[in-house]
């Protein structure tokens, strides 16, 4: 496969801009904020964004001199400790165990003991790194087989999918935010209309679910997507939508939060510690639930995938007499057919709005079931776009892994037993990523991810 060198070029200057309009929606004094606990503050990744596609590409990949060897270092990585935080991209996340809504952590530019940067440090420090980035990209020698890092450019499409990854997370980061800390875009208005579908279980037929794929058989794929592994998949029954906030309301009026039968003992645990008794993503106000979308709180939209932890989509399954489906059994329900396996749900067409709700079409879900367009061969729905999907899979390595030399800690870091896959893709996730191997990961009790589910048994 040839590299399109123009292309990577478009792609990091539009992966750019829209980072920049991500934080330009933030007020001043949000900046130096936590909105998540013990994620760093908002400050890094303004300057981490730019500091690993320099560190990448033209420090480590070109053997270039750097820039400012303080700030690179500050920016170099996120954290995934092990009681809960995270600021890895993961697949399109790293994870968080813990509970509660965040809060706006203040805006001390001297907190998680670092003295920060200016905002217009970090500014210099990013026009830089991109000038170098781009310069790199338009003239240097990107391609150099066996190479560590160049080797089918894989530093570049590393960078380039990294800064794609890290723009959804950043939302997640957003939407804790007080209100007053963000402007909302001209225009803004959640797609609220819709009454919620019908529950319906749509069975699967015993088949072949393709797991992975061979590296070079596409132009690029993170480590934990390689090599290509086949799964016998018996035949199952999964739902034709995701759970809607609707169903999920019943199991909270059922006690759901409030009977440990349901949980897991290590989810019990965190229920009962952080006195949680509904998903992060609603609110209480006078007896009524709201959905706390980005910029304002909307009365709960029955209609809309619920959003919620793998520990809360467990309980809700087994309240059901059900299950979270397995990956390959979701591998099997988006993109099996009697004919053979698809490249997308709906056949080969490239990604577009009528298929679902993604890269960054919405700021919000959209009713469950209105993007028909979307549905498998099998017919199941939004299976890509409108939340990620919890699986019942730890996340680990297919047989013959092998850690990719442009980021070698990405996947083998959370090869931890405490971390779950999730497929699909959330109105947050860019196009370039809708590939069917791609693997998104997060610890069962992060309840900030635009994550949802639907009931296998």
């Amino acid at each position: 496969m040839v590299f399109d060198r123009p292309a990577a070029e478009a792609w990091y200057r539009r992966n750019r801009a829209r980072s920049r309009a991500l934080f330009d929606l933030l007020a001043g004094d949000a900046y130096y904020s936590q909105p998540i606990a013990l994620r760093h503050p908002i400050v890094f990744y303004e300057g981490h964004l730019p500091a690993f596609s320099f560190n990448t590409l033209v420090k480590k990949g070109l053997g270039l001199p750097g820039i400012d060897e303080r700030l690179e270092a500050l920016f170099a990585r996120g954290i995934d400790p092990h009681d809960g935080g995270s600021d890895r991209s993961g697949g399109a996340g790293g994870s968080s165990g813990s509970g509660g809504s965040g809060g706006s952590g203040g805006n001390d530019r001297a907190s998680q003991g670092h003295a920060w940067p200016s905002r217009d440090q970090v500014h210099q420090f990013a026009a830089e790194a991109d000038r170098r980035v781009i310069d790199a990209l338009a003239n240097a020698d990107l391609e150099r087989p066996g190479d560590p890092l160049l080797d089918r450019a894989e530093a570049v499409f590393t960078l380039l999918e990294h800064e794609a990854m890290h723009q959804e997370t950043l939302l997640y980061m957003w939407h804790r935010l007080p209100f007053a800390q963000k402007r909302s875009p001209a225009g803004y208005r959640p797609r609220v209309e819709g009454a919620p579908p019908r529950r319906e279980w749509i069975e699967i037929p015993h088949g072949k679910a393709t797991l992975g794929v061979e590296r070079g058989s596409i132009p690029f794929g993170w480590d934990n997507e390689c090599p290509a592994l086949s799964a016998e998949v018996p035949a199952f029954a999964i739902e034709r939508h995701d759970v809607t906030n609707e169903q999920f309301l019943e199991f909270v009026e059922a006690g759901g939060y409030r009977d440990e039968r349901w949980w897991h003992p290590d989810d019990w645990r965190w229920v009962q510690a952080g006195s949680v008794a509904h998903p992060v993503f609603w609110e209480r106000h006078d007896e009524r639930f709201y959905w706390r979308g980005m910029f304002e709180l909307v009365p709960l939209p029955l209609a809309w995938p619920v959003y919620v932890s793998h520990a809360e989509a467990s309980a809700f399954a087994r309240w059901r007499g059900a299950r979270l489906p397995g990956e390959a059994e979701f591998q099997r329900a988006a993109f099996g057919a009697p004919e053979g396996e698809r490249r997308y749900p709906w056949g080969e067409a490239q990604p577009a709005p009528a298929h679902g709700v993604f890269d960054f079409s919405s700021w919000d879900p959209e009713p469950a079931g209105t993007h028909p367009k979307g549905a498998s061969r099998w017919g199941v729905e939004d299976l890509v776009g409108n939340g990620w999907e919890w699986t019942g899979t730890t996340f680990g390595p297919f047989p013959g892994f092998r850690a990719m030399p442009s980021y070698p800690e990405y996947s083998a870091d959370f090869f931890d037993g405490e971390h779950f896959v999730m497929k699909g893709a959330s109105p947050a996730t860019a196009r370039e990523l809708l590939r069917p191997t791609f693997r998104n990961w997060f610890r069962a009790r992060y309840p900030y991810v635009y994550a949802t589910f639907r009931c296998a048994r």
